[in-house]
Parts: structure tokens; C-alpha cells; sequence
């Protein structure tokens, strides 16, 4: 499994296209050699693809505008294979779940197409996915990998919002093998905060991975146990700090303990 930086991290940094150069430049110095582009500035892909042959990096995935890849699938393909990007991702919001039954019929035709020319469709969760769909009684999750098969559906699984939702990361992990090629890392922490009324209200936040209480031992040892490819470290909420400097410390943390790069 190879260490990449997830760029939503870095989105405030990522505005301009000299502010994602920069940015690339400074995750190639850390060790990371795999990134994934996501919530950054408008790109043409043969920039990217010359910008990480400079700094011997390569996007393996991108978090893409559901609209291009439902309505203008070839286009979405072309600009992915000029990067030579495999993983086509969509990073999905709160609102995709109230969307979930046009998603299924707008979604199987441009997985199709994607499969067929040798790349592959990855979503990403967030904890709503394991709720149930009141429907089939089942998990999100589960509902649209039992209607997708393992080639056409991918699962970009983010390891915080599977604990987040009630899930255990590892035996997720272990039960999607086969479609989590790319994994989300981030760690998990609890907090306590008081509210208007002076109550203290219970609840979490996004940590460095390694400064929080999620299991990494096996966290870690699932993802090599299925083949998972690529392990993203990505802090969707830095809480103030520098996200270079939570970002490096994550990458250190992995690369320490376990010995991935």
C-alpha cells in the first residue's frame, strides 16, 4: 500500500493554479509520491500531468463533478487518462442521500463506460451511508454494493466516518474487499464543549493520524490483508492548525509505525 495526500486538505492553499503547484511541490518534499485531487482550483489535466512528472508524484484518484461524469462520461474519461489516473471518484455530500434513487439510475451507464475503457467509479462515504434505506432495510453502503458489481463500483473508504457511523473501519475493510482500492485516513478524538445554555455536550472531531484513539494496528493490517493500494491521509477539518504541518505528522506517523511511503 503506497501513502498518498488527499488535497482537500489543502483546498484553502489550492485556489490558484500557483497555489496547487506550490502545494504539490510540498507534499513531494514530505515522501508522499501519490496524491488525489479534490476540492482544488480549475485544472487543465496535461498541467497536472507535467507538474507531477516534476516532482515524481502521480494522481491515482480525483474526487469529480458528478454532472461530467453522468452527462460527458467520455470527456471524464479522456481527462483522467491524460493523467493517468485510474480511480474516478466522487466525493459525495449529506445532500446525495436524498438524491439516492435518482443516483441509481443515472450512475450504471457511466460506470459502464468507465469500466470498459480500464478505469473504475469510487465513492466515497461519510457516516450517512450506514443508515438504513428505509426501502430495503438495509445499510446505504450495503444496498449499492449488492445492486453494483465489485468492477464497476469502487468504495473510496473514509475509515473516520465508518467509526463515525457506528461502523468498525478494519472489518469494513475486510467485508468491501475487492472494491476499497483507495483508503481515507484520518484519526478520530473525543470532545467535550458546553453549549449556550452551559451544558456539556459530548462529540468528536478529526485528529492527525496517530493522535487520536481509532485503531490503526488494525486498521493497518486490513488494508494489506485485502490488497488495498492506496492509503490517502485526509483531514476534511485541521481545527486551526497548519494542515502541512498535521499532514506531515500523519505521514510520519504511518510511515514510522509501519513502514509505508
Amino acid at each position: 500500500m503506497i501513502l498518498g495526500a488527499q488535497f482537500f486538505t489543502l483546498r484553502e492553499f489550492c485556489k490558484t493554479l500557483e497555489g496547487l503547484d506550490e502545494s504539490l511541490k510540498k507534499v513531494a518534499d514530505m515522501g508522499f509520491t501519490v496524491v488525489q485531487l479534490s476540492g482544488v482550483c480549475a485544472y487543465e489535466a496535461e498541467w497536472v500531468a507535467e507538474k507531477c512528472k516534476e516532482y515524481g508524484l502521480k494522481v491515482a484518484i480525483t474526487h469529480f463533478d458528478y454532472n461530467k461524469i453522468i452527462n460527458d462520461t467520455e470527456a471524464t474519461i479522456e481527462f483522467h487518462k491524460k493523467m493517468d489516473c485510474k480511480y474516478i471518484g466522487l466525493g459525495c455530500g449529506p445532500g446525495m442521500l436524498t438524491k439516492y434513487e435518482a443516483y441509481l439510475t443515472q450512475i450504471p451507464e457511466a460506470m459502464d463506460k468507465i469500466a470498459a475503457a480500464g478505469l473504475k467509479f469510487s465513492y466515497h462515504n461519510h457516516d450517512m451511508e450506514f443508515s438504513r434505506y428505509e426501502k430495503t432495510g438495509k445499510l446505504y453502503i450495503d444496498d449499492m454494493c449488492d445492486r453494483f458489481p465489485v468492477d464497476k463500483l469502487g468504495i473510496t473508504l473514509d475509515t473516520y466516518w465508518v467509526q463515525a457511523g457506528g461502523g468498525d473501519p478494519a472489518q469494513w475493510i475486510e467485508k468491501l474487499k475487492g472494491r476499497t482500492h483507495c483508503i481515507h485516513f484520518k484519526d478520530m478524538i473525543g470532545i467535550l464543549k458546553t453549549d449556550e445554555e452551559g451544558k456539556v455536550q459530548r462529540g468528536h472531531r478529526i485528529a492527525p493520524i496517530g493522535e487520536g484513539n481509532m485503531n490503526y494496528d488494525r486498521i493497518i493490517e486490513a488494508c494489506l490483508k485485502t490488497d488495498v493500494e492506496y492509503g490517502f491521509v485526509e483531514l476534511d477539518d485541521c481545527n486551526g492548525e497548519d494542515p502541512f504541518a498535521c499532514m506531515k505528522r500523519s505521514y510520519d506517523f504511518l510511515s514510522s509505525r509501519y513502514g509505508l511511503k
